[in-house]
């Protein structure tokens, strides 16, 4: 599947669950969902739900943008500014550094129209390993 098509693929809403494991045993809970739309030649990504911290429970909300580009689908930030690249593939991995903390990220898109991102976040500030799993 090219970037243009998996990107077009993305368009509608998906069912979001997350889990993320902090350093120091913690978990943090999303579930919500992400709604792909069209934003002139890119798609804006809004993730809306509830956050579920220590048993407290809040409403979130993310926003990013996705453009195909000839080697992948790049991802930004609402504000324009670049976040990762998704590259070709059934299992494409990213990275975004945001010093002094690094976030990698792992892809898996073999289970097609269900698919996944891991995140593995290290340095001084953060430290947290997180899974993200799309459904229709």
């Amino acid at each position: 599947m090219s970037p243009a098509e998996r990107l077009a693929a993305l368009a509608g809403r998906w069912r979001v669950l997350r889990v993320l494991r902090h350093a120091d045993g913690s978990t943090v809970r999303f579930e919500g969902t992400a709604d792909w739309v069209p934003d002139g030649t890119l798609l804006r990504s809004v993730e809306q739900g509830r956050l579920v911290q220590d048993d407290r429970a809040f409403d979130a909300k993310r926003v990013t943008l996705w453009r195909a580009g000839p080697d992948g689908i790049d991802v930004l930030f609402e504000d324009g500014r670049p976040f990762h690249r998704i590259g070709k593939g059934a299992r494409p991995r990213a990275e975004h550094d945001c010093p002094p903390d690094t976030y990698r990220l792992g892809y898996d898109f073999t289970t097609w129209p269900r698919w996944s991102v891991r995140w593995t976040v290290h340095g001084p500030r953060k430290s947290y390993r997180a899974l993200t799993r799309y459904l229709r």
